[in-house]
């Protein structure tokens, strides 16, 4: 959909006066750049609506999603959704509103149950038939009472990337391969493939996704967006398809960091039916937008991970230019903070996450019902469904998954000792403590590879492991872009540090403002 489209729709033109964002502000704002506080303020003053809102995003999912450049991000939009909007319009026309997300249209990745007309499937076929979740999780449930709407599920590498070790990023047997709206033939990375390409293609307002290591921030490099993993406890994983429970999280991903952090305040929240969250106590926030700061850098002590420089030349040299800027705003770098090596304690996550993994889905499988109950189950189903589910690639780890015994086996209670260990106390703290940092920054990863379905994602290179393993938060920001490809910043700290990781990461947004729409080019044609 081309912007004259919102204008018939009554989108574009409304949103100028709304916002306060440089790049977004004045008569030419339009959807694609439009923030969370620009709609609501829109919304406010009564020259937009939900309903209008709702109704340009699903055209715009028609058109660029579903037709034209066929992103295959959105697996299926809320049959609901418009009944919805008129609903909260109503709503906010008799009460007013009920926060910042009232009428504003979310997308949630396929992996947050969801109890109503939509599947819930992690991507995978076998789920597709199963009885509908029981109740919605825990983050659905919050984001309904905050007024936001559910637009609908995104798709995802299938199974959050747990599959094989030569799995296609963004690929599901549900919803086929996720295109990067940024060049359509490179790898989205994943697994919050669909959400991290809907943001970036202003599908949606903000979007959620999941993370156990890397699939927040490294889809959120990769197509251009501001991706937060934030610390494991802070956000309920209840009525979320597991991995890892030592790990898991869902977060916000968004197109600025404000609306990111207004996303998280009404995702975060303590939930009896997941027990890590009973630690987030005051570390709670109904508000993460009131620690935003254009000038939160001034004074800022940050280290420099240089052990995750170095993997690609121009990225170095657009690090350069962030490590300046961060100076310029007022930022003292520590350089180098060296942690200690992820690949000392990658291994012992990577079978703590096998064992869990197996616990945990079993678990869920357990309550949700449906023709697959078990592991051993679903490796059957795939099997005997194999064009559609194994057409690319196989399902080694879930064959490993299943080899793994119960939790409570020595094997598995060394390794999540180790890789915590190593990964918070002896790493993250330990390097922060002795350089009194408030927070280290990397290279969040290089410039989208393309799409291998062959040989499966190539690596290029990635710096979520130590917070990912530790359980700690992970900010990524878009830094810039090398060939037309975009990548991020990643701004990571201690266990509960949202509020500085967002500060710092605002500050160098405002000064930066790298992030900018889409192409949708066939390919970049570099060869």
């Amino acid at each position: 959909m081309d912007r004259r489209s919102f204008v018939a729709l009554g989108v574009a033109g409304t949103l100028g006066a709304a916002g306060k964002g440089r790049k977004a502000s004045g008569p030419s704002a339009s959807l694609e750049d439009a923030t969370v506080p620009q709609l609501q303020a829109a919304m406010a003053a009564g020259t937009l609506s939900a309903a209008r809102l709702a109704a340009a995003y699903l055209a715009r999912i028609r058109s660029l999603d579903q037709a034209g450049p066929a992103l295959r991000s959105v697996l299926e939009v809320n049959p609901d959704a418009l009944r919805i909007a008129v609903d909260l319009d109503r709503e906010r026309k008799e009460k007013g509103p009920r926060g910042p997300l009232h009428g504003i249209p979310v997308l949630v990745k396929d992996n947050l149950d969801t109890a109503d007309r939509m599947k819930t499937t992690a991507g995978s076929l076998a789920l597709a038939d199963a009885p509908p979740p029981a109740k919605d999780s825990f983050v659905v449930k919050r984001l309904r009472e905050a007024g936001a709407l559910l637009l609908g599920k995104t798709n995802l590498s299938e199974w959050a990337n747990f599959r094989s070790r030569q799995s296609s990023s963004g690929w599901s047997g549900r919803g086929g391969q996720t295109r990067n709206p940024h060049a359509l033939d490179r790898d989205p990375s994943g697994s919050s493939s669909g959400s991290a390409a809907a943001v970036a293609a202003s599908l949606c307002a903000v979007a959620v996704g999941t993370e156990t290591n890397g699939s927040i921030v490294s889809p959120s490099r990769a197509c251009g967006v501001v991706g937060l993993k934030p610390t494991v406890g802070l956000v309920s994983r209840a009525g979320i398809i597991p991995i890892a429970h030592s790990m898991d999280t869902a977060g916000p991903m968004a197109r600025t960091v404000r609306d990111a952090a207004i996303l998280l305040g009404a995702m975060a929240g303590a939930d009896p039916d997941d027990a890590a969250t009973a630690r987030a106590g005051e570390h709670l926030h109904p508000d993460y937008t009131k620690f935003l700061d254009p000038e939160g850098l001034r004074g800022a002590r940050i280290g420099l991970a240089r052990s995750f420089f170095g993997d690609n030349p121009r990225v170095d040299a657009l690090m350069k230019a962030a490590l300046e800027a961060l100076k310029a705003r007022g930022a003292e770098l520590v350089d180098p903070a060296e942690l200690g090596p992820a690949s000392a304690y990658s291994e012992a996550s990577y079978q703590v996450m096998l064992y869990e993994f197996k616990a945990d889905l079993e678990a869920y499988l357990a309550r949700r019902g449906g023709a697959v109950r078990t592991l051993a189950q679903l490796i059957a189903w795939n099997e005997a469904h194999a064009k559609e589910e194994l057409p690319l690639f196989g399902q080694d780890i879930l064959v490993a998954a299943q080899a793994k015994g119960p939790l409570t086996e020595e094997a598995y209670l060394k390794a999540l000792e180790k890789a915590r260990r190593m990964a918070g106390p002896e790493g993250i703290d330990a390097v922060m403590d002795k350089h009194l940092l408030d927070a280290l920054v990397a290279p969040t990863g290089g410039p989208a590879a393309l799409i291998d379905p062959l040989y499966g994602s190539r690596g290029v290179g990635s710096c979520s492991t130590p917070a990912a393993v530790a359980g700690y938060p992970h900010l990524t920001v878009p830094m810039g872009f090398v060939h037309g490809l975009p990548v991020g910043l990643s701004f990571f700290g201690r266990a509960w540090s949202e509020p500085v990781l967002l500060k710092l990461g605002f500050a160098f947004e405002q000064a930066t403002e790298h992030r900018r729409a889409p192409r949708y080019l066939r390919s970049l044609g570099l060869s």
